[in-house]
Parts: C-alpha cells; structure tokens; sequence
C-alpha cells in the first residue's frame, strides 16, 4: 500500500524521477547558494560599513569646518581692536577711518549724541524772526521718571515712540520741541534716602531733624540723578537739553504754591478728616497708584513688614462671630474678613425688608470686650444684601471705606482704633498697645474663650498692598488736603467728547470715561519730608489750648507765609494768632499734573508758554491714564482754560517672553543699557543684589534669569532695541518682549551697514550725485521698480506714523531695506556695476544713481528709529551740489513724489520676479546649488519679450543656476530630461535639468 501511495503522489513522467545523482547535484547546489549568500551578506556588512564610515568622515568634515570656520570668526573678531572711542565730547566724529568690515554698535553709537547736543541740533528750530516754522509745530512734554532709580525696558518703551514721532517731525521740517526733566518722586526718594542713612551711619531722619534731613536728599539727587540723564543718552532721546526741568526746581515749585492757593482760595481744595490709605511702615497716606492689590485664592499665612520674619498671619478667611443682643439671649452673626476692626464697630447693618431682623431694628447689641459701647442695629438698602452671609453686616465706619459711606448715612460714631504707627489706641480697651495683627490672632482666641466665635470660611479676596514697603494698607481717619474733582472731571470728559482731546488706542478712550465718571474727591496730603510742603498754615489763636486741624476754616494760604498773613487778617480780622505751616507735603501726583504748563513758566506768561502750550502730545502707558493723565487735563483745563495737548497714545505694558510682569523677585526687570550693551548671566545677577530684596527672593530671581538668559543678555545696541520695541507696538495692552527678537533686529542693522558698505564700493570714492534725485530717463525696468518701492515705503511709513500705528511703520521700512534693496535690487546691479563696457555705460550711471537715492531715501526712512547707525552711514555719503545739511537730524524726511509713480514698471518687475522665484523653488527642491541648467517658456508673446529683455537682472538673481535660457513662445516641445515647476499662476513653465 505504501508504495501505491508513493506512486500516487510521484510526478507524471516516469523519466523525471529523480535519482541519486540528481540529489547529490541539488545538494551541492544549495551548498553553493549558501555561499554565495554569506558573500552577498558579507558584502553588504562590508559596504555599510564603508557607507558608515564615509558619513562619519562627512560629519567629522564638516564639523571640523564649521570649527575652522569658528576658529577664523574668531580670529578675524580678534584682529578688530576693541574700539576705544578719541572724539572729544562734543565734537563731530572723524569720518576719514575706513569703514569698518563689521557693524559694532558700539562703535557706531559712540560720539554722536553729545555733537548733536553741543550743535544745537534738538533745539526748536524757529523762524528768522523768532516765530513757529509755517510746515507746524510738534511738543511733546517727555514724562519725567523718578530721580529715585534707574530706567528699565518700560521707559526704553516709551523714549523709542516719543522720539521716533519726535525726529520724524523734525525731519518734516517743523519746529519741534522734545522738553526732558525728572519727577522728584516724594516716598521713593525719601525711602531710598532713609535706608541708606540708617545702613551707613545707624540714624533716621528724626537724628537729622527735617532740614538736614531734606539737604541729605537734596545731596542725594545730585550725586545720583544723573544715572537716568545718561542712559536717555545712550537711548539717543533727542530732547533740548537746555530746558530740562526738575519737579522740585524753583520755576515748577512756583506753580505748584500757586496751583494750591488759588484751588483752595475758591473752594476746590479744602481740609477734611476722611479715609485715607494708610502705610503703617511708611507712616504715610498714600494714592490708590501707590496701592496693589494682591489676589488671594483663599486661605494664606503671609508675613507682614514690621513683624518677626518667622511670623505669620491669616489672610483669605472670613471670621463668623455673633453679637448678643441687648437685654436678650438672642444673638446677631456677623461675618468680617478683618476681625480686628470689631474693636472699632459702630452698628450693624440690616436690609429693611429682612424678616429675620425686623424685629431688632432700633435695638442695640452689645460689645463683648467693650461692654460700656451699645451698638445700634440700623437698616440699610444700599450696603446689604438679604442673600449673602447671615445678611448682617458690621459697620467700622473710621476703617472702612464701604462703611464709611454707612457711617455718613446714619450719622454714626467713628471710632478711630489705631495709631499711625500701626499699634491699637486706647479706643481697643483691653487690646490698646498691641499691634494690629497680633490683635487679629488674640480676639479669635477671646472670642471662642466667651462662645461668640462661629466659624471660618475660606474666601477669595484682594488685600491691599503698599507698592513701596509689601505693608497691608489700613484705612484710616485723617485730617487731609482733599481736592474737589467732580466738575474738573466733567470738563476732562467734555474734552474728549468734543474733540479737543483725543486717545488712543480707542480702548483707552473707554476707560477714560468710565474712570472720570465714577471719579471721587483727590487726597493730595502726604506725611512726608521731601515733596513740596503744602502752602498752607493753621490760624492758631491766642490763648487757645485745643487745636482742630480738620476744621478747614481755620486755614489760609499763600506763596509764603507773609503772603498767607496778608488773607488771615483779612479772614480774621482784629484777632491775635500764630500761623503755623503744615508740616505734610503734597503727593507727587499734584506737582506732576502740572508738568506741560509748568515746564513753560506758568504762571508766568512767558515766551515759551506763548509758544509751546498746549503741547501736541502726551504719550505714557496705558496704566497711568487715570492717575497723571486725566489729572494733567482737569488741572491744564482748569487752570489755563486749554486742553494741556491734543493727542494722547498709550503704550502697552511690556511683560516678559513668557507674558508675565515684570517684577524684581522674579528676575526678568531688565534695564536696557543691558540690552544696548550686552551682559553675562554673573552680571545680572550681581545687579540683584544693588536692590533691596529679601535674600530668598534674590535666589528665586537667580534662577528666573539662569532659566531666561543662560547665557546673559546679548549686545543688541541701541538702534536694534529701539526698532524692536516700536516693532512690537501695536496697539495691545501687552508685549511680551523677547531679547532674541531685539538681537534679530541687531542682524538687520549688520545687514544695513554691509549693504551700505557695499554699495558705497560700488559707486566709489569719485562717485558725485546728481544735483537732485529726479530720475534722470535712462533708468531700467529694475531702476523703476526700485524707485516706485522707494516710493511706497515713504508713502506707507508716513501714513503708519502719521496714524500712529508703529507696526506699520517700522514693517515698512524693514521691508524696503531687507527685501527690496538688499535681496533684489543690488544683487541685480553687481554685474552692471562691475561691468567695464562702454557700450553699458549710460545703464551702470543710471544704476548708481538709483542705488544713490535709494541709499540716501533709506537712511532718511530708518532715521527716526535708529538714529545712531543711519547717521554713521548718512555721514559717508557724498552730498549732492548745494546739500548744506550738517547731519541727518536735521535732513529733510522722504515723502511720495509723484516723479517715482512707476506703476507699470513695477507691475512689470513683479512679473519678473515672481518668475525668479519660481526658478529658485525648483533648485532648492532638487538641490540644485550650482552649474544648474535652466529653461524658462510661457505662451504670453508679451512675457516672454519681458523676460528676454530682463535676462540680466533674472540670471543674477537665480543663484545657482549657470545656464537660463527663455524659450520661445512658440516652442511647445518641452526641453528633455528636466523637471517641471509652473509660476505666475500658472503662466510659466520651468524647467531644470536633472
């Protein structure tokens, strides 16, 4: 069976069974397959690891070039001496040195500013006959920082917009009036002073009494308050030097004596007791912009000035105690956030429609640690609500500004329980003596101690902070300087109604009438020595004992104390009395609104203030809009009856790369000689330690800035830093400013001189331009076309600067330099230039003249932004027949001349162009880098004429590419073994040999 099976299964033909022969060959042929595998396997082992090795040569190559090519850098950086400024200060800059290979801005940077100045080049250029220049007139009052500090990247901000409208209407041929001065800043000044006084020689200024105390900082300022003026300097801000004011010189002094006493003579100033924000540690009232706000998310323990380090107290919680009702063994639930405060309350509050409560209206409750203080339970519709809490409120009418407004409703007690020193008065009963957060921690354990205490919740809330010192403001009761705003208000929104006034960004314009709407009465009084002291004395009467200083009609003022004599006899008529001046002084905020006229000599009608008032523009960050802006408008409005400047724009607020503010705990404050000049990662941490910050925050901002600049902060210079920041202006609240972005800008300024550089070597040292830059008829497509993009540049740039909108602007001029000039239009001309056919001749001086006047127009164009590189560059050029002007400054700015509408040229050129890029597509998407071969073919007759006669310009823009060929119209055969790409929407046919 076995055998018929195998038959079975055997192959059909007897004759192909297979033998042992046959199986000793099969054998011997896989034998030989296997080999042959092992020496194919072996083979291919071998030829990767030859592939292998060839790649690892290829990349030991090339990085053995780019370290020979790190090693000439360097040794080519190397080779340049550092550059050591020899201009005598105020001297013009030698220009006889060969231009150097490379932009340093440095270099560039150095000498100019103090010629400009010592030239008299940022003076107001008037009339012969001393009158406003008929193209206008431009003043913009520059806002003066605090003497106190340094400027950082915010005020950088600020000095890049002002001066760029600043040069750019100068350069419009306007008389331009650009006026710097500094803020006398009251508490940073005196704070700063303080601590150096008590570091250095262990005393306070009580040691030194308060006119030696003033004379310190008076020394202070003198020594250190130049810091700021230079680095205005180094920012090229081009102010007139000659009027720089400082809010504490005897001209703004005058004004602001004078403001007081008319103001508080009519009735507007006056003295009153009221709330004010108290700094426990600075022992001063302050403004709601001294005031942060911090958000707390709930329950936090926090630190608090003034107290051990390793003290901690509640914030973020709302305390639930009760009140027992008078002759009841009912009792009332309240419910506080400052439980403290308690030993201050003067009723609780209840809606009158509660049915709760109905029955305790008119009843008393009792005090628990004051039992001798019967508190009356009030309704009130305006301060409660039935839904929220238990629906009761306690009122602390001396310590709170809600219940303030309660307290004046109901005509209640104001019980101050705090002295100025943070420490509870004899108003606390058992708790006088103790401090204020000490109080908070021991009445929560009192209170359970009776069984009054509740409950305590979480709750998210704001704890006002003291921007200055980090203390927890306290509202307090104080007799103050109040300035009465509602019709100075109403007359700041007429303004903007009107006309007279307009702001922008438009969401600022909202804000205006939203702030000066609800706008309260303006304490002006501040505890302090430094400032300008009120004007103001008390009639203090023979013979009397008791004193009232919240009684406003025991006060008069004047310019001095004669002049305040002379209206208390006429106010008091026969009677005996001492004057005795208040010893406050006034918030910096009232000195500072008077900044555009009293820079002008108001109130003194001088030449300047005829001249230069109103000013055209204000222009600040958006957050002080409220506080000095609106404050400048209701003072200029009511003082001078004008509107102290037509325009005002708000910058945004610059945050760091990753959006946050800026903050010294957290590293990223940057100051912008840093950028301007570059510093390592070691520097600006040694520049933490200069500040007053804890020793754990310096650690945390050590390793913000090690995370944001490992490797410090790069030399951007200031030209590049100037561009970036009006780059990034668009019109937001924010920008979240990234140095790389500032150092690509520095890029774009090399690209600027070596484009310069080059060019100036093509024309050559002979070269002399024309008498005017007309163009002359001989001009090519390519001339047109780079005269019309000159064109619109100036036409875009003027309208983006004209509108405010410095994006625009600044996109404007990058895109003339960058993609026009430098990667189109001379790339076009090297050949042409290089070229020493006669036959060329007319083209090659077309050429250079359009180059010329593209060189000349850019310069002008970039002016206003980078003031330093384009005068270094402007200063090389030869001058045209009869062009006096001593520098660009003074040059008069690009506009749209209707003799460089080339229109159908550079409509043409595009056309080109568009094709160009097309051929550049196909050789970077094949690798084509050189000897390329190139065919070119359209069935436009008219294109391809445009594009034989534009052969030139094509071939010197298509790099790469050694062989172009444009094919004839009719030529429908397409060119073999290439690659095809289509161009021009499709009009085009490309074609690149494989």
């Amino acid at each position: 069976m076995a055998t018929e099976e195998k038959k079975e299964n055997a192959p059909p033909a007897a004759t192909d069974t297979p033998t042992d022969a046959d199986a000793a060959a099969a054998a011997k042929k896989a034998k030989n397959e296997a080999k042959n595998e092992e020496k194919r396997r072996a083979k291919l082992a071998k030829f990767e690891a030859k592939k292998a090795k060839q790649e690892a040569e290829k990349k030991k190559a090339a990085a053995n070039e780019n370290s020979e090519k790190k090693k000439k850098k360097a040794a080519k950086t190397a080779e340049q001496p550092v550059f050591v400024n020899k201009t005598p200060e105020g001297e013009k800059k030698d220009m006889s040195e060969p231009m150097a290979g490379a932009y340093d801005p440095h270099a560039v940077e150095s000498a100019w500013y103090h010629w400009w100045v010592k030239q008299g080049y940022f003076e107001p250029e008037l009339t012969e006959d001393g009158k406003i220049k008929p193209e206008g007139l431009f003043v913009v009052p520059a806002p003066p920082p605090n003497v106190t500090g340094s400027l950082h990247i915010g005020h950088a901000l600020t000095v890049s917009i002002q001066d760029t409208l600043v040069r750019w209407n100068r350069m419009l041929g306007k008389t331009v009036l650009f006026n710097p001065g500094t803020d006398h800043a009251g508490i940073s000044c005196q704070s700063v002073v303080e601590k150096k006084l008590w570091n250095e020689q262990k005393k306070t200024r009580h040691d030194f009494g308060r006119e030696a105390f003033v004379e310190q900082v008076w020394q202070w300022k003198e020594k250190y308050g130049g810091r700021i003026h230079e680095q205005f300097y180094r920012l090229g801000a081009s102010y007139d030097w000659n009027r720089v004011a400082f809010t504490m010189d005897p001209k703004l002094s005058k004004a602001v004596r004078e403001t007081f006493v008319r103001l508080h003579q009519e009735g507007t100033i006056y003295r009153a007791n009221r709330l004010v924000n108290w700094c426990v540690r600075l022992n001063t009232a302050l403004s709601n912009l001294e005031v942060e706000n911090k958000e707390l998310p709930g329950r936090i323990l926090m630190n608090v000035p003034g107290y051990e380090a390793n003290e901690k107290f509640e914030f973020g919680v709302l305390n639930e105690f009760a009140y027992q009702i008078e002759n009841s063994d009912e009792r009332l639930v309240v419910a506080t956030t400052r439980i403290e405060t308690m030993l201050g309350d003067s009723a609780i509050a209840v809606h009158p429609e509660d049915p709760r409560y109905k029955h305790l209206h008119g009843k008393f409750a009792v005090h628990p640690f004051l039992p001798e203080r019967r508190i009356p339970i009030v309704t009130d519709d305006v301060a409660v609500d039935m839904e929220f809490g238990t629906g009761a409120v306690k009122i602390t009418p001396a310590h709170d500004f809600n219940d303030y407004e309660v307290g004046k409703r109901h005509n209640l007690e104001f019980i101050n329980i705090m002295n100025d020193d943070g420490t509870f008065n004899e108003n606390a009963g058992p708790y006088t003596g103790m401090k204020r957060f000490h109080v908070r921690k021991q009445i929560v354990e009192d209170l359970k101690a009776k069984g009054l205490f509740v409950d305590v919740k979480d709750n998210p809330m704001t704890v006002p902070v003291c921007s200055k010192s980090g203390d927890v403001i306290e509202p307090i009761m104080k007799p103050q300087w109040w300035v009465s705003c509602k019709s100075m208000a109403d007359a700041a929104i007429k303004a903007v109604t009107d006309g007279e006034l307009k702001i922008a960004p438009k969401v600022s314009e909202a804000d205006w009438f939203r702030w000066l709407g609800n706008m309260q009465d303006w304490c002006i009084s501040r505890q302090l020595w430094w400032g300008h002291r009120v004007p103001a004395y008390y009639v203090k009467f023979e013979g009397e004992d008791a004193t009232d200083y919240s009684d406003n009609d025991r006060w008069v003022s004047g310019q001095d104390e004669a002049a305040a004599k002379i209206e208390a006899e006429k106010k008091f008529a026969g009677k005996k009395y001492t004057l005795e001046q208040d010893p406050d002084v006034l918030d910096t905020w009232f000195s500072s609104g008077l900044w555009p006229f009293s820079l002008m000599g108001w109130p003194d009608k001088t030449d300047d203030f005829e001249k230069f008032y109103p000013s055209s523009l204000l222009e600040t960050g958006w957050d002080i809009l409220f506080f000095w802006v609106a404050r400048m408008v209701m003072l200029g409005i009511k003082l001078t009856g004008k509107v102290p400047f037509s325009e005002v724009f708000c910058h945004a607020m610059i945050r760091d790369a990753h959006g946050r503010k800026m903050s010294k705990s957290l590293g990223n404050v940057i100051d912008p000689v840093d950028v301007i000049e570059g510093i390592a990662l070691d520097g600006l941490h040694a520049k933490l330690l200069e500040g007053n910050l804890d020793p754990r925050e310096i650690e945390k901002a050590k390793a913000g800035q090690k995370t944001d600049y490992p490797k410090g902060i790069p030399q951007c210079g200031t030209d590049a830093l100037r561009f970036a920041l009006c780059a990034y202006t668009t019109g937001g609240r924010d920008i979240n400013l990234d140095i790389l972005r500032v150092e690509g800008y520095r890029k774009f300024c090399n690209k600027i001189w070596n484009a310069t550089r080059f060019a100036m070597m093509k024309l050559g040292n002979d070269f002399q331009p024309n008498a005017d830059a007309k163009p002359t008829g001989n001009e090519s497509l390519a001339d047109k076309w780079m005269l019309s993009k000159l064109n619109a540049a100036a036409r875009d740039t003027n309208k983006a600067l004209a509108e405010r909108n410095f994006m625009a602007a600044t996109s404007a001029v990058h895109q003339f330099w960058l993609y026009d000039l430098c990667d189109v239009y001379i790339e076009i001309i090297k050949p042409i230039c290089d070229s020493t056919d006669e036959s060329m001749a007319k083209q090659k001086r077309a050429a250079q003249d359009t180059l010329y006047t593209c060189l000349e127009g850019g310069l002008k164009l970039m002016h206003p932004f980078m003031p330093f590189v384009t005068e270094e560059l402007y200063q090389r050029l030869n001058r045209r027949a009869g062009d006096k002007v001593e520098t660009i400054v003074k040059a008069r700015y690009p506009v749209e001349e209707a003799c460089y509408a080339f229109a159908e040229a550079e409509k043409q050129f595009d056309a080109v162009y568009e094709v160009v890029k097309t051929v550049r597509s196909i050789a970077v998407q094949f690798n084509v880098k050189k000897d390329g071969v190139a065919y070119i073919h359209t069935d436009d007759v008219d294109l391809t004429t445009l594009l034989k006669g534009q052969l030139l310009a094509v071939k010197a823009l298509c790099k790469g590419i050694k062989d172009l060929t444009v094919l004839e119209s009719s030529d429908k055969q397409e060119p073999a073994d290439c690659k095809k790409a289509l161009g021009l929407k499709d009009k085009v046919a490309v074609y690149l040999k494989a």
